[in-house]
């Protein structure tokens, strides 16, 4: 049991990371924080040529050796008419929570950022307001609440959005580490988008399985899986790897 045991956490967690970090340490990567490029990727027409409401959620690899491992991820809104975009995500530095910290669409740490979720129009309208709720009622906005890992950190706290307001619809990429963190200790119950159910511990270990969030097994915050809505495999260090 234990060799099996051992084989299996190789071929789904080590082999996959370890291949990932292969590649990483061929990329381009910003040398600090100083000399990376955290301008607009163009993802987002100009606010003021957008007259309907939207929601968009981004995640984007994080800087650096720790791109290997995790994304960042934030939550934009923008209400019918509005001028400008309202971008709301966590930092590890100063106060966390943030609001319009950088660009809407920005890079982070010189990295493109993939859209996790949109939402347009009166369905946008609808949950602005609650998704600003959201974002009030979250309990870690205080400094020196933050941890980068386990969390709660800013997936943790986009990932808090996306429960309170599960009409979303959608999950943070396998790499979005913090997104099972609980201070509860020992979850169960539903997964954030109420439709499937989640066993958890400290978001160190546990496992999901549900309609949006797939099959997932979580190990120190490491995550393996199947995508099942969109065929995917869920892979620690390459997150989500579709057709």
């Amino acid at each position: 049991m234990t060799r099996r045991f051992l084989l299996l956490f190789s071929v789904l967690f080590l082999l996959p990371l370890a291949s990932h970090a292969a590649w990483w340490s061929w990329q381009p990567l910003a040398a600090d924080w100083r000399r990376a490029d955290w301008s607009s990727a163009a993802l987002l027409p100009a606010a003021a040529i957008e007259p309907e409401a939207t929601v968009h959620v981004f995640a984007a690899r994080v800087g650096r050796w720790r791109g290997v491992f995790a994304h960042h991820s934030w939550v934009v809104v923008k209400e019918a008419g509005a001028k400008a975009y309202t971008r709301f995500d966590v930092v590890g530095w100063g106060n966390p929570v943030r609001v319009n910290h950088r660009e809407a669409d920005g890079r982070w740490f010189g990295n493109v950022p993939e859209l996790v979720a949109e939402v347009k129009g009166e369905a946008a309208a609808a949950l602005i307001p609650r998704i600003r709720e959201a974002v009030k009622s979250y309990g870690y906005s205080e400094y020196g609440t933050y941890a980068a890992w386990p969390g709660p950190n800013s997936n943790s706290f986009v990932q808090h959005v996306l429960a309170e307001v599960p009409e979303l619809g959608h999950a943070l990429p396998p790499t979005a580490i913090g997104k099972d963190w609980r201070e509860s200790g020992l979850y169960a119950g539903w997964t954030p988008s109420r439709t499937g159910v989640q066993a958890s511990l400290y978001g160190l270990a546990g496992i999901s399985l549900g309609w949006v969030e797939g099959v997932e097994i979580n190990l120190l915050g490491l995550v393996a899986g199947l995508d099942l809505r969109q065929p995917a495999l869920k892979l620690p260090g390459w997150g989500r790897v579709g057709l």
